[in-house]
């Protein structure tokens, strides 16, 4: 898979994080990823409360909160297995720039289109972390947990960029998504130094 193809995405994660960063801290790694999947969850639900009357996309998200919840316990399983406790909820510090990019006021389904392709930012971005971390990590549980999951953001992300098209209206969707996809590189420069998913 390539991101450059599939994701769009426009600057790939140096995979001298995973190395220098994410080995020496799986713990925390760990803890970051379940409250990812968690947080995921909670986007869906969102989705699903502000938009009761779209069913087509109530019955999608309803499918993937289950998804990102299964992936929250397997994420703590493995911490778990390991000895480790879930820790508390970090902040994630790149998801809370990629919102200052939402349109404030306007149209609901403006806001709504502009949400989805959101939802579709993080999961590439976290599917192109998952394949930098499977291909990585010197863990041979990690590295097959993580490409599982590269293929099952994937989807999601695919999820949301057709939810954005077909709920559209008249919002040229894939300019949209060709400013957020820039506005996205710019923030994601000052990232890949932590032991977070997105960090």
């Amino acid at each position: 898979m390539s991101e450059k193809t599939i994701l769009k995405l426009q600057l790939p994660t140096d995979p001298r994080w995973v190395k220098n960063i994410v080995e020496s801290n799986i713990e925390e790694i760990l803890t970051d990823h379940a409250f990812c999947e968690q947080k995921a969850a909670s986007n869906a639900i969102t989705l699903i409360v502000q938009n009761p009357e779209l069913s087509d996309l109530v019955q999608e998200m309803a499918a993937l909160v289950q998804e990102e919840m299964d992936h929250f316990k397997r994420v703590h399983d493995i911490i778990l297995e390991r000895g480790y406790t879930l820790g508390r909820e970090r902040k994630d510090d790149y998801v809370n720039e990629l919102l200052k990019f939402l349109k404030k006021g306007g149209a609901r389904r403006e806001q709504l289109v502009d949400r989805l392709l959101f939802a579709a930012m993080i999961e590439a971005r976290s599917c192109e972390r998952f394949k930098v971390l499977s291909e990585n990590i010197n863990d041979k549980q990690l590295s097959d947990f993580y490409y599982e999951l590269m293929v099952s953001e994937a989807t999601h992300y695919t999820t949301f960029i057709r939810l954005a098209r077909k709920y559209a209206d008249g919002i040229d969707v894939n300019t949209r998504w060709n400013n957020f996809l820039a506005y996205e590189a710019i923030v994601i420069q000052n990232y890949g130094k932590k032991e977070t998913i997105h960090g």
